[in-house]
């Protein structure tokens, strides 16, 4: 099978055409599989995988709910020093119901974070307007490995395709939902309160140019 090829290149049959290359999994370097094992799947994380071939090689494959890119951790699979892979990003819709579904489940999250401006230093909470990636929190497997959680709800422009709207997950569904649900209220409200019928394409619009990080209607 021929490779599937995107961009101008591809677009124009140019010299120079662009592969399609999707990042499937991530190798997370640990000293002990079997807890590591334990650690993941009390996350809530899908077990896609645990293959051995004899003393020296085991892979384990974990994919986290909603994401596209697993983790593979095992023995003879990495030569990286356990705990040494660092800010891990984990993107989520709702920065505080994602630390206390984690915290439930038995993960160390720290408190909620945000930085006043980019590269700047970090302050207690969420960030107050709740402007996408501004909010953080973190916590480390039993290694070390570290992982972030960032809140993404609009992307910035140019970083997804205009045309391409996806959620990973239900849940990313309905958060999206709920805020095209309060503009739209707002968006009533600034025309007198009347209902707009035709509030599914106003919902359609909305969403669209919120994930593709475009202008949203008013």
């Amino acid at each position: 099978m021929g490779d599937t090829l995107t961009g101008s290149g591809a677009a124009t049959g140019t010299a120079n055409p662009v592969a399609e290359l999707k990042l499937e999994v991530v190798v997370i370097p640990v000293s002990d599989v079997d807890r590591a094992k334990r650690f993941y799947g009390g996350l809530g994380w899908r077990l896609d995988a645990d293959f051995a071939n004899g003393d020296d090689f085991r892979v384990v494959q974990f994919t986290p709910p909603g994401s596209p890119t697993s983790i593979h951790f095992g023995k003879g699979v990495t030569s990286a020093a356990p705990g040494s892979a660092q800010r891990l990003y984990l993107i989520v819709s709702d920065i505080e119901a994602a630390r206390a579904a984690l915290v439930a489940r038995g993960a160390d999250v720290s408190e909620v974070f945000h930085r006043t401006a980019v590269g700047g230093p970090t302050v207690s909470g969420a960030d107050p307007e709740r402007r996408s990636y501004n909010s953080f929190a973190t916590f480390n497997d039993p290694d070390g490995n570290s992982w972030l959680l960032q809140e993404i709800t609009a992307r910035l422009p140019g970083r997804v395709d205009a045309e391409d709207t996806t959620f990973a997950s239900i849940t990313d569904l309905e958060a999206a939902l709920k805020r095209a649900a309060t503009a739209h209220g707002e968006h009533e409200k600034r025309n007198g309160g009347q209902r707009d019928e035709n509030w599914p394409a106003w919902y359609a619009q909305y969403m669209v140019a919120e994930q593709a990080g475009k202008a949203l209607p008013e």
